[in-house]
Order: C-alpha cells, then sequence, then structure tokens
C-alpha cells in the first residue's frame, strides 16, 4: 500500500482544499484562547511525562544495579522488584485518570468554544 507524503501548500488530510476553511484553521493558531489551551496542555504533559520517565528509570536502574535491594523479600514471595514493576502499572492508570479530571476541568471547555468556531467539517471530508 502506497502513501503519499503531504508537501508545502498542498491540501491538509482529508481536506478537499477548501481555501477559507483552511484560512481559519490557521488564523486559530494565533487566537489567544489557543495559545492558552495548549499552555494549559503543556503545564500538565510536560511535567507528568518528566515524573514518569525518572519514575520508570528509577526501576530499570535499580533492577541492574540495586539487585540486593530489588531482590529483597517484603513477604512471601513478594519482593521490592515486583512491587516496582506493580507500581509502574497503577501509576500509568493514575496519570490517566490524573488526566482525565484534568483536561475535564481545564482544557475540554475552551477546546470546544475554539472548535465550534471553526468551520464545519463535514463527514465526507472526514473519510
Amino acid at each position: 500500500m502506497a502513501t503519499e507524503k503531504q508537501t508545502r501548500g498542498s491540501a491538509p488530510p482529508g481536506g478537499g482544499g477548501d481555501a477559507a476553511r483552511d484560512t481559519a484553521f490557521v488564523a486559530m493558531h494565533g487566537d489567544p484562547r489557543f495559545v492558552e489551551l495548549k499552555r494549559r496542555l503543556f503545564v500538565f504533559v510536560f511535567p507528568m511525562s518528566l515524573a514518569f520517565l525518572a519514575w520508570y528509570l528509577l526501576y530499570v536502574l535499580m533492577s541492574a544495579f540495586a539487585r540486593d535491594l530489588m531482590g529483597a523479600v517484603l513477604f512471601g514471595t513478594v519482593n521490592v522488584a515486583l512491587v516496582f514493576g506493580v507500581l509502574q502499572f497503577v501509576s500509568t492508570f493514575g496519570i490517566a485518570v490524573l488526566y482525565t479530571l484534568y483536561a475535564r476541568r481545564r482544557l475540554d471547555g475552551l477546546a470546544t468554544e475554539l472548535r465550534e468556531e471553526l468551520p464545519a467539517v463535514t463527514e465526507e471530508e472526514d473519510r
């Protein structure tokens, strides 16, 4: 299956090249509300990504260089490494829940307001 690369000046994916619509999309990027929306997204995503990456790297580095600590038995057959591994999954789901709450409170209203101001995109153009 061949894919087409988008070139400069070509219509956006799924678009029929409607100049007025394209101009509206480009103009939206300069709208202070859109800039604020991007800032709000960045305020959550960047620190959370760094925190999760640090947490993951701690797990990997401790597994490689602190084998005795990671192999320490906490109870029964459960050791520190197993607890760290399970906490990786817990933290992933926790971040997803936190993002959902954050998006509902800080992003969705503004995104909906901006989307409603853009020209309508028909179902045929979406395909």
